[in-house]
């Protein structure tokens, strides 16, 4: 079997905007690594409860991205996503928004004018997906990945769907740059299912709900993030006294340097310095005027 290397506690909640109050997982920013290139961070926005709010939708303003894609995963409520490529959309639950930031994009998220006004449940996974250098500088793009488009598959005593990647003939609804898997596993109460991935591939699981054992040794738990050792090898999870939701991150490690800086993701110090002065001269473009 492919072990476990590591289990991760989270980092203590915090408030990004006044719309999204998530817990870090992980970070290329941490001092510890975490092993989860080509991932480079993940934001847990655990289940919360929003009341009506007829004012401003709460959310995050307008920002800049460079060097890298953003994935939101929603799994409650609705976020309004748009930016200066003039993509966007409102992400529904079940919905995934995969934006390649690439050479440069400005971008805002709020909650939904509609969720707003009724208020509810509110559930979300934000994801960094590194370009390799060849790609930081590609042209931006916006991939809405509806839940009607996303495949679903049986696994053992569960299901999964393929946001991205393969699982055995099915493909992943995203188009992606490296190779990568990004699976949203339900395990049923008590229930039980093994999966084989590319021993290339670095390997963590997110554990979003429910409580698992892991190759019938290892236990763990809502927001922990297990690493796996860089092995071939099964993995069996169960899901121990209920339902279990997991999500799944593989993917083969870009072997370049990493050099963040806020927004901004490149590969030296000289780049992160360009991208800071392109956006200020406003080379990322603006966010369209609505009407």
């Amino acid at each position: 079997m492919r072990n476990v290397s590591k289990v991760y506690n989270p980092k203590s909640s915090h408030w990004v905007g006044d719309g999204f109050l998530v817990y870090p997982l992980f970070t290329h920013m941490d001092e510890v690594d975490k092993g989860t290139n080509p991932f480079l961070m993940l934001d847990y926005a655990a289940p919360q409860y929003f009341e009506p709010n007829n004012g401003q939708p709460r959310g995050v303003g307008e920002h800049p991205h460079k060097g890298f894609e953003t994935v939101t995963i929603a799994y409650a409520g609705e976020v309004e996503h748009r930016d200066s490529t003039g993509g966007g959309g409102v992400i529904k639950q079940g919905d995934v928004q995969w934006m390649t930031a690439g050479a440069g994009v400005t971008h805002q998220e709020f909650h939904s004018k509609e969720f707003s006004q009724k208020g509810g449940l509110f559930e979300m996974v934000q994801l960094w997906v590194n370009l390799p250098k060849a790609h930081k500088n590609t042209q931006p793009k916006y991939q809405h990945l509806p839940k009607e488009r996303i495949p679903v598959v049986s696994i053992g005593d569960g299901e999964a769907r393929i946001i991205a990647g393969e699982y055995e003939n099915a493909r992943g609804a995203a188009s992606t740059f490296t190779p990568l898997n990004v699976w949203d596993i339900s395990i049923k109460e008590d229930g039980k299912i093994t999966l084989d991935l590319p021993a290339s591939h670095n390997l963590s699981l997110v554990i979003l709900r429910g409580n698992v054992i892991i190759n019938n040794s290892q236990k763990a738990s809502e927001t922990q993030l297990v690493r796996f050792e860089n092995a071939s090898g099964a993995v069996i999870i169960k899901a121990m006294g209920g339902e279990a939701k997991i999500l799944l991150l593989s993917g083969e490690p870009i072997d370049e340097p990493v050099v963040g800086y806020g927004p901004f993701v490149m590969n030296t110090k000289e780049e992160i310095n360009q991208a800071i002065d392109d956006y200020r001269r406003g080379e990322f473009g603006q966010i369209p005027v609505e009407n």
